[in-house]
C-alpha cells in the first residue's frame, strides 16, 4: 500500500488532503467525518473581524458602524453562530475529537485584532494558523508596494507574537508573486497557501441589485495554482498547499508533482459529500502503484521549475503553442 503521509507546517499529515476553510468545517461532527473519510488535516471556518467586532459591547468597539445595515445584521448574526469564544471552543472539541491537525483561520483588517485573536488561537491548541489575507486595495492613493507593505507588515508582527507555523493564503495578483512569497518567508510565514478564491460578485439586472457570483471553483481554475507551484517550489523555503480548482485524484497528483506539499479541497465535497475525499485517495493511490511511487516523497516536486531541464517551458509554453498551432 502507498505510503500517502506528508510534512506540511512542522506537522505529519497522514495524507495530503486538507480540507479547506468552509463551512465544511465548522462543526465538530463535520471535521470528524473529514477524518474517517481520509482528510490530511482540517482548516477550520475563517474568523473574520466582523465576528470579533459583533462579538464585543459597541461600547468597547465600534467598527460595525461603517457596515451597510443590511450587511451589519448578517455580520451579527454570523458571529453569533460562531464567534470567537465559540470558535476557541470548537478548537479544544476538535482536538479531541480527532487525531488529525486543526489549523485555525483568521481574516482581519485592522492590524490588532489580527495579532490578539492569533494569540487566543494559539492558547486554544490549534496546530497552526491560517493567514487569510483577503483585503482588496481600494485605495486610488494606495500604491501596489504599500499594499505589501501592510500584508508583510501583518504576517511579521503575528510571528514574532505567536510561537506557532503560520501560512498565508494569498491571491495571485501581485506584479512579481515571487517577490512576495520571498517576502513573507523572509517575514516568519512557514506555508504559502496558493490561491485564495475570492468571493465572486454578480449583478441582478432584474431587481437591480447585487448578488453573489457562482460560488463553487470549476477543474479549470487549478491552472494558475498548478505554474505558480511548480515556479515557486525550489526557489522559496516554505510548504505549499495548493488551492482551488481540485476536484479530483490526478489534479491533486499534478499539484503535488508541482512541488505542493499538501492540497486543499472544498467545493467537489460540497458537490459529493465529504465521502468524496476517499476517491480523491484512490485516485492517487492508484497513479502511485501505476508508476511504482511508494510515497509521496518520491515524486513531490519532480516536474517543478527548478527540477526541469527547460525551465523557460513553465512561463512560455502555453503562449508558444498559441502562435504555432502545436498541440
Amino acid at each position: 500500500m502507498a505510503n500517502l503521509q506528508v510534512q506540511y507546517l512542522g506537522k505529519t499529515l497522514p495524507s495530503p488532503l486538507i480540507v479547506s476553510s468552509s463551512s465544511l468545517t465548522q462543526n465538530v461532527d463535520s471535521i470528524r467525518k473529514c477524518a474517517e473519510a481520509g482528510a490530511g488535516a482540517v482548516v477550520l471556518k475563517s474568523l473574520f473581524e466582523e465576528q470579533i467586532e459583533a462579538d464585543i459591547s459597541r461600547e468597547e468597539y465600534n467598527g460595525l458602524n461603517r457596515l451597510h445595515p443590511e450587511a451589519q445584521d448578517y455580520f451579527e448574526q454570523m458571529g453569533r453562530h460562531l464567534g470567537p469564544s465559540e470558535y476557541l471552543k470548537l478548537i479544544e472539541s476538535a482536538k479531541k475529537a480527532v487525531k488529525i491537525p486543526i489549523f485555525a483561520s483568521l481574516n482581519c483588517v485592522s492590524e490588532p485584532w489580527w495579532i490578539r485573536y492569533a494569540e487566543q488561537l494559539a492558547t486554544a491548541g490549534v496546530d497552526g494558523i491560517e493567514l487569510n489575507l483577503s483585503r482588496m486595495p481600494r485605495n486610488p492613493a494606495e500604491t501596489s508596494q504599500m499594499v505589501e507593505d501592510r500584508l508583510i507588515r501583518i504576517v511579521e508582527k503575528v510571528a514574532q507574537r505567536v510561537s506557532l507555523p503560520i501560512a498565508a493564503k494569498i491571491g495571485p495578483y501581485f506584479t512579481s508573486l515571487l517577490h512576495v512569497a520571498h517576502r513573507m518567508q523572509r517575514a516568519g510565514v512557514k506555508g504559502l497557501v496558493l490561491f485564495n478564491r475570492f468571493y465572486q460578485l454578480d449583478i441582478d439586472p432584474q431587481n437591480l441589485r447585487l448578488a453573489p457570483g457562482y460560488q463553487f471553483s470549476t477543474p479549470q481554475e487549478v491552472y494558475t495554482s498548478l505554474r505558480w507551484i511548480s515556479i515557486l517550489s525550489g526557489q522559496i523555503e516554505c510548504d505549499f498547499s495548493a488551492s482551488t480548482g481540485v476536484h479530483d485524484g490526478i489534479t491533486a497528483v499534478k499539484l503535488l508533482l508541482a512541488g505542493a506539499s499538501t492540497v486543499q479541497v472544498c467545493s467537489v465535497l460540497y458537490r459529493k459529500g465529504i465521502g468524496e475525499l476517499r476517491n480523491l485517495l484512490k485516485g492517487i493511490e492508484s497513479w502511485m502503484e501505476e508508476k511504482k511511487f511508494s510515497s509521496i516523497e518520491e515524486f513531490k516536486g519532480k516536474l517543478s521549475q527548478t527540477e526541469s531541464e527547460e525551465p523557460e517551458a513553465y512561463e512560455r509554453l502555453q503562449y508558444v503553442k498559441a502562435l504555432t498551432g502545436i498541440s
